[in-house]
């Protein structure tokens, strides 16, 4: 049997690591990170329903600084993948298609990302 000619996808190890790569698969991972904060959602919402026992041991758990943790990565991830959801709906359109659009917006994507986190953090919290 002769080998198939078609080329070859190369591996990671040959891509160089660009910002558009990264923001890609951090689309991904927000995602992920998104739904598991649906399932925080759900057992708030239970716990809210079951009794003024269960809700304060979710109030609990969440009041800790591992619970505060938690609930400000959830905010990053849901900005996160709001933003980068934007770059993916801009990009289908035909815009960001060069590398330096690409890369001017994915800066602005983790500027905007770290800026509305920290900022709806402090505002919901009062800075705690």
């Amino acid at each position: 049997m002769s080998a198939d000619p078609r080329p070859l996808s190369p591996h990671l190890q040959i891509w160089k690591w660009s910002l558009t790569m990264a923001l890609s698969i951090f689309h991904r991972a927000a995602n992920i990170a998104v739904a598991a904060g649906v399932v925080v959602l759900t057992w708030w919402l239970a716990a809210a329903a079951t009794g003024p026992a269960a809700y304060d041991q979710f109030i609990m758990v969440l009041s800790s600084p591992f619970g505060k943790l938690i609930l400000f990565g959830f905010l990053a991830a849901v900005y996160l993948h709001l933003f980068t959801g934007l770059r993916h709906f801009l990009m289908d359109m035909g815009y960001l298609l060069t590398i330096k659009t690409a890369d001017q917006f994915g800066a602005a994507i983790l500027l905007a990302t770290a800026f509305f986190t920290v900022f709806t953090w402090f505002f919901l919290t009062g800075g705690m």
